[in-house]
């Protein structure tokens, strides 16, 4: 039988819903009636890591969970890893650990829209599903995988896309790799490549901008002047942007700030396509590394990790092609 972990960070899956209708973590998490069931599909030990709301996650959080993550690896030689989260911040959470994580043992990343106590919660179904996906032989390999709703997502590709439905995880363009049934676990594609980059620390300060119309230089100079390290813009359809940013934008790059573009849309990717100010080859012109699908809040920390290897753009450009 295989050995997996079980490490809770917290969320809503770790909390209840009181006499107010107010949901609010719980001190003994509600999840452990559902860890005695799991003695049938693998031995599953459990680690009461942290216990917070998933906006109170941070980067710094998650390379610390990532060190507890290899820790566990080493000391308990385990087959499996399931991580309990809140959904808000699940997906870069999942992504950050797909990117520093180098190996191939499954980690799985999980959550609940409905709190324990609620009528169809859906956390214990969602926690029973992660670890049979953990303990699959065809998950390993696969790198960080997200799964909820009986439906298995990549790190890279998941999204959340519903504020309370519990079908709200879904991978745009792509869809899942695989299914949950009753019956088993069944992958029907995988990712073509997969990058790793074992950083140990965060250490700088990237922005994260959407664009809007009628958007003016004065937000991007604010920004500018924050020390920050790095600039994501969530840029209009295929990668545009309002025109009076423009001298903004080149102020950045002259000083050596790189600019990551992405597309505020649900799908596609950005392109040098239009030619125009603010158009995206006149932002391709100008230095603005673009990507190939990525949403803004991973590739924020996607430009994160990748500054703490190198600074120079062309090599970021193309790390940020794949």
């Amino acid at each position: 039988m295989k050995k997996i972990l079980v490490l809770h960070t917290g969320g809503t899956i770790a909390m209840k819903e009181n006499e107010h209708g107010a949901v609010q973590p719980n001190l003994v998490n509600p999840l452990y009636s559902t860890i005695e069931s799991l003695s049938s599909i693998a031995s599953v030990t459990v680690d009461d890591y942290l216990n917070i709301p998933s906006p109170h996650m941070t980067p710094s959080l998650m390379i610390h969970l990532a060190k507890r993550l290899k820790e566990r690896v080493d000391a308990d030689q385990l087959d499996g890893i399931v991580v309990t989260h809140g959904t808000d911040t699940l997906e870069e959470t999942a992504y950050l650990l797909d990117l520093v994580l180098n190996w191939d043992i499954p980690v799985v990343v999980t959550g609940a829209m409905r709190s324990s106590n609620e009528l169809g919660s859906d956390g214990p179904h969602n926690l029973i599903a992660s670890v049979r996906v953990a303990a699959s032989d065809e998950a390993f390999g696969k790198g960080v995988l997200v799964v909820l709703n009986d439906e298995i997502h990549t790190a890279k590709n998941v999204t959340k896309t519903h504020s309370s439905n519990i079908a709200t995880f879904q991978s745009p363009q792509y869809g899942p790799i695989g299914i949950v049934t009753k019956r088993g676990v069944f992958f029907h594609h995988t990712l073509s490549h997969r990058e790793s980059h074992p950083i140990v620390q965060l250490t700088k300060n990237v922005a994260l901008l959407k664009t809007y119309a009628g958007m003016d230089h004065s937000v991007i100079d604010a920004i500018g002047s924050s020390n920050i390290d790095g600039l994501v813009i969530e840029a209009f359809g295929q990668g545009n942007v309002p025109p009076a940013i423009m001298p903004a934008l080149q102020q950045l790059i002259e000083q050596d700030i790189p600019i990551v573009l992405v597309s505020r849309c649900f799908s596609g990717v950005v392109q040098d396509t239009y030619a125009y100010e603010g158009g995206g080859r006149t932002l391709k012109e100008l230095g603005v590394i673009f990507t190939n699908g990525l949403n803004g809040q991973k590739a924020r920390l996607k430009l994160m990790v990748v500054l703490e290897k190198t600074s120079d753009r062309k090599e970021l450009q193309q790390l940020f092609l794949n």
